[in-house]
């Protein structure tokens, strides 16, 4: 909260200088004109979660394209530090406490900070979109109307991770508004590497997982667990559930930084699609988890799956986290919490 409080003084700080800005401009030009340019940043620190969604950012790690490309653009030798929360509520802490310049994590998480904030944390592009499936191991639950209270659903960070946004949207279309939070009270917050030993382990109390890839694929092979809802149906289609957003202090004094990033990520992606074995291996490498290379694959070429830098059914997010109160404002277009640098794409 820290962080948001400095943001609102220093926007007010800066309605109050109007007057004086306005008077001292001429002298402020002459002086930025003869001063040297201020030099991007020497290390660049990248948050990431597990799951094979951010495989582009494994990729550009692992093949230092980010470093290649920062190198070309004459930023000399970039340092890249790429550091992996489990959960998408640590991730936005360390952006707005500075221990991070780009966050990824889900568009429910960009959207609250945008907002926030008064738009000074954007996104910067989408990674990919997957779908996301909520099994659970107990018998009795068919659909999403059979949960009780004995069932426990893990999701990455409760009430705002996308997978307890997508919960209440899934809850809203099939049964109503009135069921939108129905199962609030049985999501509990877990990194989806723990959530799955949970369910698979069959001791836990947690016996349901709103997932990720490959997680839920180990969940779906265990005797027992089934699946409930799987992310697609709820949007129709591939949804972006990883993005990269970051300050407007920080986009606007290192863009040739973001831009050898979106490089990077465009170079990551061509990979993928052009050969997703060798991209299946590099991640299995990265992550030592236990699948095949052909294993990997298949979840790279699967339905619905999706790795490009244009954001996806954003808006569908906004449109439910303002009715549902959790912005105060609904935002005109995609384009209104994303930065400059992808409103060329295609987004939606």
């Amino acid at each position: 909260m820290r962080a948001i409080e400095d943001v609102d003084a220093l926007a007010s700080a800066r309605l109050a200088r109007g007057s004086a800005a306005a008077i001292c401009a001429v002298a402020l030009a002459s002086a930025m004109l003869a001063a040297p340019a201020t030099a991007e940043v020497s290390e660049l620190r990248i948050s990431k979660q597990p799951s094979i969604i951010y495989l582009p950012l494994v990729v550009m790690e692992q093949n230092k394209l980010l470093e290649k490309r920062a190198k070309a653009a004459g930023l000399g030798e970039l340092k890249v530090a790429w550091i992996t929360f489990n959960s998408g509520g640590t991730s936005t802490d360390a952006l707005l406490a500075g221990n991070v310049d780009l966050v990824t994590s889900g568009v429910s998480n960009l959207l609250l900070l945008w907002k926030r904030t008064n738009g000074e944390v954007n996104g910067v592009t989408s990674v990919g979109g997957l779908p996301m499936l909520l099994v659970t191991r107990d018998p009795e639950v068919k659909s999403l109307r059979d949960f009780t209270a004995k069932d426990k659903i893990a999701v990455p960070t409760i009430k705002v991770s996308s997978q307890a946004m997508v919960l209440k949207m899934a809850m809203e279309k099939m049964y109503g508004t009135a069921a939108r939070d129905s199962l609030d009270p049985m999501t509990v917050q877990l990194g989806h590497p723990d959530a799955m030993i949970a369910v698979v382990g069959g001791s836990s109390e947690i016996n349901s997982h709103f997932s990720a890839p490959p997680y839920q694929y180990t969940e779906l092979k265990t005797p027992g667990v089934h699946l409930v809802l799987d992310s697609s149906d709820v949007f129709g289609g591939p949804a972006s559930n990883a993005v990269v957003f970051g300050t407007r202090k920080f986009y606007d004094a290192n863009p040739k930084t973001v831009a050898a990033f979106m490089a990077a990520l465009e170079e990551a992606n061509q990979l993928i699609a052009r050969d997703p074995a060798t991209a299946a291996k590099i991640y299995l490498d990265t992550t030592r988890e236990k699948y095949s290379v052909d294993e990997v694959v298949t979840m790279i070429k699967a339905p619905n799956v999706v790795y490009s830098t244009t954001p996806n059914a954003t808006m569908v997010f906004a449109d439910f986290m303002f009715k549902t109160g959790l912005i105060k404002s609904r935002p005109s277009s995609w384009k209104e919490f994303f930065f400059p640098v992808v409103h060329s794409l295609p987004g939606t």
